[in-house]
């Protein structure tokens, strides 16, 4: 059993790496995602565990741990209205120009495939570029490998998935491989959206979603600034539809729900 101390200890772990707070509701999905890390180290002290984690005696499982903790529930063409907003954004580009799109918060790389098989069937494979950035570097290797379970792609068009996937057999029966073409259109990297980003460039459309909810206040006014400096004025800054930043002091100007201009 994790104790209170162990589970304040990781928790304060957590937060000074990625910005998020655990709250004391999150114990159980900590202790059980910590409980597979110490049994695959053989360690049958949770407590114990904790402990050597926090000692920085082996970095790679601070690491470990770090990714095991960081929340990746998604699935492709996810909150299908803002693809049907960049549908339209992309019909309506100058003959000739081309689209930089950032999923800033890509997880193991849903998102950012769902973007480039949008991009792809209306521009084809040329004049775009996507970037997929995520704090968990297990999750970036995942997304490079572009591998999924079967179930992810429920929301997937049937053309898209015919053209730009391949289903699996025998051993890889009931998954999908996002194509070969397609995954070389798509860039995965590791970035810490609560510090310095790389220099990735600018953007025209930047998908910041679902990741502002673990945030107070404060907090989600210094990512956005963070974001917004990687995004061009007038780009547009896609948020989860639960996740409003219209009652933040931001330089941005509702355009649709969960859809804003950089003023």
């Amino acid at each position: 059993m994790l104790t209170p101390q162990s589970f304040q200890a990781v928790t304060r772990m957590f937060h000074s790496v990625s910005g998020i707070h655990l709250s004391e509701a999150k114990r159980p999905l900590v202790t059980g995602r910590l409980h597979k890390l110490a049994q695959e180290r053989g360690i049958d002290d949770l407590n114990r565990y904790v402990s050597e984690v926090l000692s920085q005696a082996d970095p790679e499982e601070l690491v470990r741990v770090v990714d095991k903790l960081t929340t990746n529930e998604t699935y492709f063409f996810r909150e299908p209205e803002h693809f049907k907003f960049l549908g339209k954004l992309v019909d309506g580009m100058a003959a000739g120009s081309s689209l930089r799109v950032w999923s800033a918060a890509s997880s193991s790389g849903e998102e950012g495939y769902s973007i480039a098989m949008l991009l792809a069937e209306r521009l084809g494979l040329a004049r775009w570029e996507v970037l997929g950035t995520d704090l968990s570097t297990a999750m970036v290797e995942q997304a490079r490998r572009g591998l999924y379970p079967m179930e992810r792609a429920r929301h997937v068009p049937a053309a898209y998935l015919k053209r730009w996937c391949l289903k699996g057999h025998g051993d890889y029966e009931g998954r999908l491989l996002v194509s070969r073409d397609l995954r070389s259109r798509v860039r995965f990297d590791c970035a810490n959206l609560t510090q310095d980003l790389p220099q990735i460039g600018s953007f025209d459309v930047i998908f910041l979603r679902n990741v502002l909810i673990y945030f107070d206040a404060p907090g989600k006014v210094d990512i956005v600034r963070r974001v917004l400096a990687r995004l061009k004025p007038g780009g547009y800054l896609l948020t989860g539809h639960a996740e409003s930043i219209s009652n933040l002091d931001l330089p941005v100007r509702s355009l649709a729900p969960a859809v804003y201009v950089h003023a």
